[in-house]
């Protein structure tokens, strides 16, 4: 064989060895992805449209979520955020609106406590909880479409009620020192 037929060899068997290898991590990342984010991945690729789409917007949430400050709570943050939560229950039984209104409220301030940015439009802040929080993160999207509905005039008291437990148990976990998953998500 002539040279020229070795090196196109040569060229071919480190093309297809490229291949396999970008074959490789494009899987691993693909698994990393899903497991870290659970049923938020697929919400995301479904309303995508496209995988490689969704994957980047992932991707794109950890990088962003790389760059918070997120700590725990100080105990007595806890502990004042606790009595404040057990208050807003409490009013539910005579305002059940205000009490939703001021727990929203509440999840959001023990989220800019806690570091995460709160400025940005719900959307946003939704998807910056999700990298933590990505089997609750759904808590506060059906919380605040509960929420619109019943401002809308097309939702009841058992809606508001129905956001109230989903906004608590969002509040729980952000109260804990540090999401439950945290120490396997990557």
């Amino acid at each position: 064989m002539d040279t020229w037929m070795w090196i196109a060899l040569a060229l071919v068997a480190v093309a297809a060895i490229g291949i396999v290898v970008a074959a490789t991590v494009q899987v691993r990342r693909s698994k990393q992805l899903r497991e870290g984010f659970g049923p938020e991945y697929d919400r995301v690729v479904e309303e995508a449209g496209d995988k490689r789409e969704a994957e980047r917007e992932l991707e794109a949430r950890r990088e962003r979520h790389d760059e918070f400050d997120i700590r725990p709570l100080a105990a007595g943050a806890r502990s004042r955020y606790s009595a404040e939560w057990r208050a807003v229950q409490e009013r539910f039984v005579d305002e059940p609106d205000e009490a939703v209104r001021e727990a929203d409220r509440l999840v959001q301030q023990v989220m800019a406590d806690r570091g995460y940015p709160v400025e940005d439009d719900f959307e946003r802040r939704a998807d910056d909880l999700s990298v933590d929080y990505p089997e609750l993160v759904e808590n506060l999207r059906k919380g605040q479409r509960l929420w619109r509905d019943y401002e809308a005039g097309s939702a009841g008291t058992e809606d508001l009620r129905q956001a109230m437990v989903h906004y608590r148990s969002l509040f729980e976990e952000l109260l804990e020192e540090q999401p439950a998953h945290e120490t396997t998500r990557r």
